[in-house]
């Protein structure tokens, strides 16, 4: 189990005294934490792989939203502060698919659904987000599916 894992790493940060690391992992069990108690379990139950992934794309999409802001108030220090922590929650994650295989898939499912013209493009996107919810970035799927128009 991924949630299990994420705490024995504690102990390996800890004993490595790898700061960033430590408290990239603490605030990942905290989240975990937060989804358990959210769902009515309890605390100290153990998430699901699949709950688990959820809880680390909400921080990882997090992180990159923080870069973004700091980067715009020029604040570089706070900048590689998140991007360390966002290399570490992406060690966690699936590998996201390549722009081209998404668009592969995005002009097979456009002719598979018939859609014609760019007013179904919503259809289209949220059929294809339903297939790759977990294994590609939604705005890269956005991206595709603007293309073909």
């Amino acid at each position: 189990m991924l949630h299990e894992q994420i705490k024995n790493n504690i102990k390996e940060a800890m004993l490595a005294k790898n700061t960033v690391l430590l408290e990239t992992l603490r605030s990942m069990v905290a989240s975990f934490t937060n989804e358990l108690v959210a769902k009515n379990r309890k605390p100290n139950e153990i998430l699901s792989d699949p709950d688990a992934l959820t809880v680390i794309n909400r921080l990882a999409k997090q992180r990159k939203d923080s870069i973004e802001q700091y980067k715009k108030g020029n604040r570089q220090d706070l900048v590689d502060e998140e991007e360390a922590q966002l290399a570490i929650l992406e060690t966690y994650l699936p590998k996201l698919m390549e722009k081209s295989e998404i668009e592969k898939i995005a002009k097979n499912k456009k002719e598979e659904l018939g859609i014609t013209d760019s007013t179904k493009k919503g259809m289209l996107m949220q059929a294809l987000m339903k297939e790759l919810k977990g294994k590609a970035d939604g705005g890269i799927v956005k991206e595709a599916v603007d293309s073909l128009f």
